[in-house]
Parts: structure tokens; C-alpha cells; sequence
């Protein structure tokens, strides 16, 4: 093959949009990385899922993020206030 044949495409750098950001998948080691959960570790993380106390996807046996799952994931940690 020559280099010509193998040229390496340059990633999208544009912005997403919000419509377009509702169907983007996080994978658990993204959603580590730009630290979107309160979990330090990638594993912590799996296996939160493998025990169903987070929401989350299973796509083709992968665990995935939508941003509805995160905003949910988000709200379980949730205290209401107390009103005295």
C-alpha cells in the first residue's frame, strides 16, 4: 500500500451541537477521564454497572453513557434539604 492509499483522515474538531451531544455515547474510561460521575477508577465504575446501581446501556455487551443516563446517574446522589 502506499501512503497515498493510507492517508489518515484528521478528526471532526467541530463543536457539537446540543441535539447532537443528546445522542453522543460515553464510554466508562471517557467518562472517567473528563470526570463526568463522582468515580476515580474505570473499574469502580464497571462494576457499579455489572451490579445495576447505575444507570447505563449495554450496547452489544458495552457499557455505555447517554446524556440522559448522567444527568439520572447525577440526581442519585442527590440530598433534599430539611425544612425546620
Amino acid at each position: 500500500m502506499t501512503a497515498k492509499a493510507t492517508k489518515t483522515r484528521s478528526p471532526n474538531t467541530r463543536p457539537a451541537t446540543q441535539s447532537e451531544a443528546e445522542f453522543r455515547r460515553w464510554s466508562p474510561e471517557q467518562v472517567v477521564e473528563h470526570q463526568l460521575l463522582p468515580y476515580s477508577s474505570v473499574r469502580t465504575l464497571k462494576e457499579r454497572c455489572y451490579r445495576r446501581a447505575l444507570w447505563h446501556h449495554n450496547d452489544g455487551g458495552r457499557i455505555t453513557f447517554t446524556a440522559e443516563d448522567l444527568r439520572r446517574n447525577s440526581q442519585l446522589g442527590a440530598v433534599e434539604p430539611q425544612i425546620a
